[in-house]
C-alpha cells in the first residue's frame, strides 16, 4: 500500500495536557467528546466494543503513558484496521490536541472532507467539556 494522504486535525484547549490526556484517554469517557463512539464503548477483555453507524467495532487503545498519546486502532466488521493517532500535547500552560486523517483507499475528496470536519467537532466538544 502507498502513503495516504494525511490531514492534522488540531485544537487548542486551555487545560493543563495532564488533565486533558487523563480525560480524554480514558475510554469510557470517549462517547461524551467521540461522537463515532456516542453509542458507548463495552469493555472486552483488553479491547472496547462500541456499536454504531459502520456496525460493530473493536477498539484496541495503547497502554496509558506519560506522552500524551492516545492511539487506537478501529476494527470493523470486515475486518478493515485503521489506525487513529491522537496526541495530547503541551503548549504553554494548555494543550494542543492532534489527530492524524489518513485518507483510505477509495475515499471521495467529500468523504476526506466530511471526516476531517467530523473530527474538527468532536475536538470542539472536548474543548467545551475540559475548559468548563
Amino acid at each position: 500500500m502507498s502513503t495516504m494522504t494525511a490531514k492534522i486535525v488540531h485544537i487548542s484547549i486551555d487545560r493543563p495536557w495532564k488533565e486533558v490526556y487523563g480525560f480524554a484517554g480514558r475510554p469510557e469517557n470517549m462517547p461524551l467528546w467521540a461522537s463515532g463512539l456516542a453509542s458507548g464503548l463495552e469493555q472486552d477483555g483488553e479491547d472496547w466494543v462500541a456499536k454504531g453507524i459502520l456496525g460493530t467495532v473493536r477498539v484496541s487503545f495503547a497502554p496509558r503513558n506519560e506522552f500524551g498519546v492516545i492511539d487506537h486502532t478501529v476494527t470493523v466488521e470486515s475486518g478493515l484496521k485503521v489506525h487513529n493517532a491522537l496526541r495530547v500535547v503541551p503548549n504553554g500552560d494548555g494543550c494542543e490536541v492532534m489527530f492524524t486523517l489518513l485518507r483510505l483507499p477509495g475515499m471521495t475528496d467529500e468523504q476526506f472532507a466530511a471526516d476531517a470536519a467530523h473530527i474538527r467537532k468532536d475536538l470542539g466538544t472536548l474543548k467545551s467539556l475540559m475548559e468548563r
